[in-house]
């Protein structure tokens, strides 16, 4: 049963949480972060990145760019930018992008769950990537971006947040990209451990995106046992910063693929071989897959329908997702994609972002662009429960949580 608990959290001063709130370190590459910070003092990617602190040939990775990100953030707590609720407290975080709403609690998820599978991931993580949020969890000694987790909606829970969310909210703010959030604190003792039995019947929670962050603070947790032998399980170094999701009030939107070159063919060779593969037809327009089981492909100026052949399909719940098929039958045999992780000559763009970046980006090259159907939750749903791990890049999930709203002290 999954372990769920409130946390004495860490939260920006009322009326500064627009001014912090912080899109996750990971949707920014070095350059894209350095520019995002000017003339934002506040904010929290100064922290989530503090190599923006530093010279842009100072190395990211290195102890003294850990420790300027940590000072940063508890002089803010000293100087009131940030307090701290005086008891632990549940917080629900709710976000509605283009009128789609979807509320979570906020909380502290159990690194035991994480490593006896309560918790279920579906996908791989990089152990470079992984170390670099240990030394910032360390360094800070706090876990400062949530992890997304879901579970499988339940009535009790609805109901709960429904009655929360009745009373004014502690914030409420519209972010630069047009997305409204919200929060509420929960710190009546009886609807806390309400909550907390309801989150403890579910037999499994999902990560959902973050799990990176994920890893990295079960890690560092682990770390701190080795440092503590005598750890009662009671200690926060025990608990990650999370926001649980009902999976009915999340969307899955489309990762795409865009790869670089046609691995040496001719335009006609490369068509010929997606012809073995798939049913093709010519689009008179651009646009997105309308069911599973299409792909849409973009080459030299021209758009494509690609269906999948019942022939080809596989029944497992890893083999039978579109971006398995498309990476099994056409990436890797033909274009010579063996590993789209690390593969330089493969992008992938989230559905988020408009089709003529793929458009663009496959014209500069001299490569082509894939549209995916979004993979659904139920699928996530299948491959996790099985212990399995999807292709990576296989989920897009909007709208995308802000770091700095809700801190976990470790």
């Amino acid at each position: 049963m999954a372990v769920i608990r409130p946390f004495r959290c860490i939260h920006p001063a009322k009326g500064l949480e627009p001014d912090i709130a912080a899109l996750p370190y990971d949707v920014y590459h070095r350059e894209d972060a350095r520019e995002a910070v000017q003339g934002k003092p506040l904010s929290f990617l100064n922290i989530d990145r503090p190599e923006t602190m530093f010279p842009p040939e100072q190395d990211m990775y290195a102890p003294e760019v850990y420790e300027a990100g940590s000072r940063r953030l508890w002089k803010m707590v000293e100087e009131g930018s940030f307090v701290r609720e005086e008891m632990p407290v549940y917080y629900l975080y709710e976000l509605t992008m283009d009128g789609r709403t979807q509320t979570g609690l906020v909380a502290c998820a159990s690194i035991d769950d994480y490593q006896n599978h309560v918790i279920k991931k579906h996908e791989n993580t990089r152990e470079e990537k992984e170390l670099d949020r240990i030394r910032h969890v360390e360094a800070c000694r706090a876990q400062t971006g949530p992890i997304f987790l879901t579970y499988r909606a339940q009535e009790e829970i609805r109901v709960l947040t429904e009655a929360v969310k009745k009373a004014e909210p502690e914030f409420s703010f519209v972010s630069e990209d047009g997305i409204r959030h919200r929060g509420w604190k929960i710190w009546q003792e009886e609807t806390v451990r309400t909550l907390s039995e309801a989150f403890g019947r579910l037999d499994s929670i999902y990560i959902a995106d973050g799990h990176h962050r994920a890893a990295s603070a079960v890690k560092a947790g682990l770390n701190r046992r080795e440092q503590c032998p005598g750890y009662t399980g009671e200690e926060e170094f025990n608990y990650f910063l999370s926001v649980l999701f009902p999976d009915d009030e999340l969307m899955i939107m489309d990762y795409n693929r865009l790869v670089k070159d046609l691995n040496g063919l001719s335009e006609e060779a490369f068509l010929e071989m997606v012809d073995e593969k798939f049913d093709r037809t010519a689009l008179p327009a651009e646009g997105k897959p309308h069911r599973k089981g299409q792909i849409y492909l973009y080459l030299n100026r021209k758009w494509y329908e690609l269906t999948t052949r019942e022939a080809f399909r596989r029944d497992d719940p890893v083999g039978s997702l579109d971006v398995s098929y498309l990476q099994r039958e056409l990436l890797q045999p033909v274009l010579g994609i063996e590993d789209p992780r690390t593969d330089p000559r493969m992008d992938f763009v989230g559905g988020v972002r408009c089709l003529m970046e793929l458009e663009q980006g496959a014209d500069r090259c001299g490569g082509a662009a894939f549209v995916m159907y979004p993979t659904s939750i139920q699928e996530l749903f299948q491959v996790s429960d099985a212990g399995l791990l999807m292709p990576p890049k296989s989920t897009w999930f909007e709208p995308k949580l802000r770091s700095g709203l809700f801190i976990h002290g470790i």
